[in-house]
């Protein structure tokens, strides 16, 4: 039976796209260390994410729009994310596993699994590459706009972040509907 597993990266964030991932593993070829991609450090997850790549039977990374997350929401924009991750693979899968609460419609047998990421290899490597292309899209982000840091912290909310928000102003890149956002813009 051909399991597919689902994860997204990115709903977290006050800039760039959300990602996700669509991972059919092959059994006959097994990887290992595949974990939780919060839980491996930055070149483990880009090690692993060639294995995938290369071992996988298919695979497929999508992401939703700053534009999408603003007019339906993170949760419906990480739904959207993963449908389409989920259609973009070369091979049609029997069930749908998804990491978190909720399933896209993807018209397949779903299955929702809270910590997902942990427990099942697909959705572990599904979890891997939609982190590693959500980061390589922000460090892109981040040759285009260098004085917000994207590069350091993925478009996170952290201090340095904020700060340079309220010194620069949100860029075309930033969630509006996102509170910090929301509120400089409200200045």
């Amino acid at each position: 039976m051909l399991i597919c597993g689902v994860d997204e990266a990115g709903r977290g964030p006050l800039a760039g796209a959300v990602y996700a991932a669509a991972v059919i593993l092959d059994d006959a070829r097994p990887i290992a260390g595949l974990a939780d991609s919060k839980k491996l450090s930055e070149k483990k997850r880009d090690k692993l994410a060639l294995e995938i790549r290369e071992h996988a039977l298919a695979w497929a990374i999508a992401s939703a729009s700053v534009e999408e997350i603003d007019r339906i929401n993170i949760l419906r924009a990480s739904l959207l994310a993963m449908q389409r991750a989920v259609a973009a693979l070369n091979l049609t899968p029997h069930e749908v596993w998804v990491d978190g609460l909720h399933c896209p419609d993807t018209g397949l047998k779903s299955r929702a699994i809270v910590q997902g990421d942990s427990k099942v290899a697909a959705i572990s490597a599904a979890s891997i590459l939609a982190k590693t292309a959500r980061d390589a899209s922000l460090l892109e982000l981040h040759e285009r706009h260098p004085h917000y840091g994207f590069a350091i912290h993925k478009g996170y909310p952290t201090a340095a972040h904020l700060a340079a928000l309220r010194q620069h102003g949100p860029c075309v890149e930033h969630r509006r509907s996102f509170g910090p956002v929301k509120a400089l813009l409200k200045l």
